[in-house]
């Protein structure tokens, strides 16, 4: 058995051990707003609920390991001592995990990843419409476990409000375990979907994803694709070129007939079904493909 102490190993390879073997963990996707009323998003796996009466939850933005920066959640927590809490589902994963690339201040992750902000009923943050339950919290306590990059920050929250689309209950009006079809996370970059298992989610780390809203309309407004598939498309540090796309369609007959037929349904068609082997690059080509040629 390889035996470790914390203290021989560097940061990184520890956090890398902790999420991996403390696993699956539910997801805090945590809406603020700033001190000055800039919108924030992102999502946090160091998260759980402790007490339901009163009702607390707990989630940690940790410093970041490689810099020690802190989150511009706990800046905003620490400034407003309000938070809405969305939990996340498989229907917005892959939105949720583009919203959890760095942009720098002030972008607002609603809009860069594809999820309609709606009002809160007490706090001000901003609510995820598409997530299936909504807390809105005040902030009792924030505890503070260290200085060092890896260092976690636990927010102490209690809930106000609880906000359930009503399609995810049972005929008994309780949460039906199928329905909110719930995601975990897990190490590296795997979830756990309550409903099937393991997956995984690739994300650019050292980059940033061009965003839900560089996505041309034509394609976010395609009743072909859904948000998940937005989120693939969006998750991209850069399109495919004019001359990779040339290649790329040159060397693939099945896309070249699919083109020829100069029908748009059936084109998006094409490229959901790189979307769902996780081959987002020909999707991509497939889809500006269809815009070249018609330039």
């Amino acid at each position: 058995m390889l035996s470790i102490e914390p203290k021989d190993i560097s940061p990184a390879k520890l956090q890398g051990y902790l999420q991996s073997a403390v696993a699956p963990r539910p997801i805090a996707f945590a809406s603020t707003i700033s001190a000055t009323g800039k919108p924030n998003l992102s999502p946090f796996s160091f998260f759980n609920v402790f007490s339901s009466n009163p009702p607390i939850l707990i989630f940690s933005p940790a410093r970041r390991v490689r810099d020690n920066t802190i989150k511009h959640t706990l800046i905003n927590a620490e400034a407003t001592k309000e938070v809405v809490i969305n939990v996340v589902n498989f229907d917005i994963v892959q939105q949720v995990s583009l919203s959890s690339t760095e942009y720098g201040d002030g972008v607002n992750e609603f809009i860069k990843a594809g999820f309609t902000q709606i009002p809160s009923d007490i706090v001000k943050p901003y609510r995820v419409k598409e997530s299936p339950v909504q807390f809105e919290c005040k902030v009792n306590q924030i505890i503070a476990l260290g200085t060092e990059g890896g260092a976690g920050n636990l927010i102490i929250c209690e809930v106000l409000k609880i906000h359930i689309d009503e399609n995810v209950l049972d005929e008994n009006g309780a949460i039906d375990q199928h329905k909110i079809d719930l995601v975990s996370r897990l190490g590296n970059n795997w979830y756990s979907r309550s409903n099937q298992g393991m997956f995984e989610v690739p994300k650019p780390i050292a980059s940033l994803g061009i965003g839900v809203d560089a996505i041309p309309n034509f394609i976010r407004e395609s009743a072909v694709f859904n948000g998940n598939d937005l989120g693939m498309l969006g998750n991209v540090e850069a399109l495919p070129t004019r001359e990779e796309v040339t290649i790329f369609v040159e060397n693939n007959f099945s896309v070249k007939g699919v083109l020829s037929a100069d029908d748009e349904m059936k084109i998006h068609k094409k490229a959901k079904e790189y979307l769902e082997q996780n081959d987002v690059k020909s999707a991509w080509k497939v889809l500006l493909a269809n815009s070249i040629s018609k330039k």
